[in-house]
Formats: C-alpha cells, sequence, structure tokens
C-alpha cells in the first residue's frame, strides 16, 4: 500500500496545477506507473481541455507500455461525454489492467458508475487510496455536490485588538503588502466574491486581481434599494457581476440585477441561485454585517482571518467566530489564521 500512496501523492502534487483554472470541474492528476517508474504523467490543465487520465495517455509514444501498467487517478475517472470524451472508454481502449483510484466522483453523471465499467471490462480497480487526501484537495467540488451550495471562505483583516478599522481612518490599510497579495491570489482560485453594500459605498473595491497573475472572480454585492451608482468600480461593466436586490432592474453589459427578499433566508437564497449557475465557491470579504450573516447561519466552510500587527483601540469591531484551528502561519507582520466548522 506504500507504494500506491507515492504514486497518489504525486498525482495530488500536479492536480493543484489546475487550482482556479479547472472550475466547476474538479482539479485531477493523474499518474502511470510500471515497474516502479513513472511511465507518464498529466493533470487537467483548463475547463474544456482533456481530463487528466487522457494527457497522461496520450503523453505516451508507444501505447504498448501501458500493457501491464498502474494508472493512479485523484478522482474517479469519468464515464459520459461532456467537453471531452469519457476517461473510462480511453483506459479501457488501451489495456491498462489496473486503476487505482483517490475518491468516488460524488456527481450523479459518475459516482460509481466509472468504476463499474471499469470492472465490468475485466480491469482490477483499487478504491480510497489517501481518499481523505483526495477529497480536500476538491473541497469544493465536493461541497458543491455533496451539500447543494457553493465552499464558502470567509475572509477579513483585523487589528490585534480586534477591530476592523478605525472610524477616523476608513480607507487606510491594516494587513500588510504581502497579506494583500495573498488576498489577491485567492481571489484567482475561487469562482466569485461578495460584499455588502456599505463595503462598496466606504472602500470602492474593484474586487478583481491586481496583485496576482490569475482569472478574476466573479463579483456579487448586496444592494437591497440599489442604492450604489454607476461612479462605483462594482458597476463598472468591465468584469460579470451579481447584484442581489430587492428592486427590479433590467440587465444591463456584464451586469445581472437578481431580485429576492433580503429576510432571514437570504444567505440560503443567494447560495442556492449561485449552485444554479454552477459557481462552486464563493469568498466573502465584507463587510462586518455581511460577514456575521454567513457566521449566524453557519453556513461557511473556512474562515481566513488576518490579525495585523496594529492596535487601532477603537472603531468597527472584528467578527466573532468559532471554529477550530486549520493552521497559523506569519506573512510578515501579520498572523494568519484559517478556521474551520467544528
Amino acid at each position: 500500500m506504500e507504494y500506491k500512496k507515492k504514486f497518489m501523492y504525486r498525482a495530488i502534487q500536479l492536480a493543484k496545477n489546475g487550482l482556479g483554472t479547472t472550475s466547476p470541474n474538479p482539479m485531477v492528476g493523474c499518474v502511470i506507473e510500471k515497474n516502479g517508474l513513472i511511465l507518464s504523467e498529466g493533470w487537467h490543465y483548463k475547463v474544456g481541455m482533456y481530463h487528466a487520465e487522457i494527457n497522461a495517455i496520450n503523453f505516451v509514444k508507444n501505447l504498448s507500455l501501458l500493457v501491464d501498467s498502474t494508472l493512479y487517478v485523484t478522482l474517479e475517472p469519468c464515464v459520459h461525454f461532456g467537453k471531452t470524451p469519457p476517461c473510462v472508454d480511453l483506459i479501457i481502449k488501451n489495456r491498462i489492467p489496473r486503476v487505482v483510484i483517490g475518491a468516488k466522483d460524488p456527481c450523479d453523471k459518475v459516482n460509481g458508475l466509472g468504476i463499474k465499467k471499469l470492472r465490468e471490462y475485466g480491469i482490477e480497480v483499487i478504491e480510497n487510496v489517501l481518499k481523505n487526501e483526495c477529497r480536500y484537495l476538491n473541497k469544493r467540488f465536493f461541497t458543491f455536490y455533496e451539500k447543494n451550495r457553493p465552499y464558502v471562505i470567509l475572509k477579513w483583516a483585523q487589528s490585534y485588538d480586534g477591530f476592523m478599522d478605525n472610524s477616523i481612518k476608513k480607507n487606510s490599510w491594516i494587513s500588510g503588502i504581502y497579506s494583500r497579495q495573498l488576498s489577491h491570489k485567492w481571489r484567482s482560485e475561487e469562482d466569485s466574491i461578495l460584499v455588502g453594500r456599505k463595503t462598496v459605498i466606504n472602500d470602492n473595491p474593484k474586487l478583481n486581481v491586481r496583485k496576482w497573475f490569475g482569472n478574476n472572480p466573479i463579483r456579487i454585492v448586496l444592494d437591497r434599494n440599489l442604492s450604489i451608482s454607476d461612479t462605483y468600480f462594482v458597476l463598472d461593466k468591465t468584469k460579470y457581476t451579481i447584484i442581489f436586490t430587492e428592486k427590479k432592474k433590467e440587465n444591463h453589459k456584464n451586469t445581472e440585477f437578481v431580485q429576492i427578499s433580503f429576510d432571514k433566508k437570504i444567505i440560503k437564497n443567494i447560495l442556492n441561485y449561485l449552485y444554479k449557475k454552477n459557481i462552486i465557491s464563493l469568498i466573502v470579504e465584507g463587510g462586518k454585517m455581511t460577514l456575521e450573516s454567513f457566521i449566524k447561519e453557519k453556513i461557511w466552510d473556512e474562515s481566513r482571518i488576518f490579525i495585523c500587527n496594529i492596535f487601532l483601540k477603537k472603531g468597527l469591531k472584528s467578527p466573532i467566530i468559532s471554529g477550530k484551528i486549520f493552521k497559523k502561519k506569519y506573512i510578515e507582520k501579520d498572523k494568519l489564521v484559517i478556521k474551520i466548522p467544528f
């Protein structure tokens, strides 16, 4: 089993290359091994492109080498036609006798059907090798299909004494430059980013990726009475933006107005709408009331909090969130604390 783990760890490492580019598909890595040596590798580069297994198989010049090889893949191979053909069929066609799978695909179109078809063709299938690691790799994908909502990340920065901003210096930065760069990297890894009306009015954020190379997330704004004017960046029509409001308004270029009730079910209704649009992840960047709405409803999967080396003494108190500390590290002078629910 240990040698199987070694090759699966490599497949996980390869899969991470697809972070921020494969959504709504999962990140998948594949290793083909023969006689203890890696024959070929592949990963899913981008949505709409070939899957990891196909890339790994196509990389092999002499396909006769695949006989008596073992294919390691982080997620169950697909069995249906989408933007690309089924991976299972290519594995069968090339007579690969053994397939080692990290985790079963939760999507209804697969969910055990790929494993079943491989076994029907006499292929040995070994399941659940590094299952927890493979599930964590695709935490967004598994949350989306198992909880029927996007994976939710809450993020904010606070002073050492627990304030989000100083009422006197509203637009001054609390976190350091490298923490802000990391925040932009995070944005590039998620499908969407959400803020409330007050954050837009106070900070006029662009909600894009400027300090990192990557894709911009879909901008999502809560604006109950449509009080944000067209002079703010979120309504500049340059990036796709969703505005949730109680008012009725026609959509215009790159901007979608979604009329919903701002009642107790607002968070669930927003996430349900995003789920139907195939948006698998959401990072919530504030402000305080918006963050606390998610915390109160206990609808979050991860919180990322920068505790900065500055004392404000007064201002807007930061949210209070329970949970288990998953990771702590320093970004220069800022302490990053990542929590997950108990």
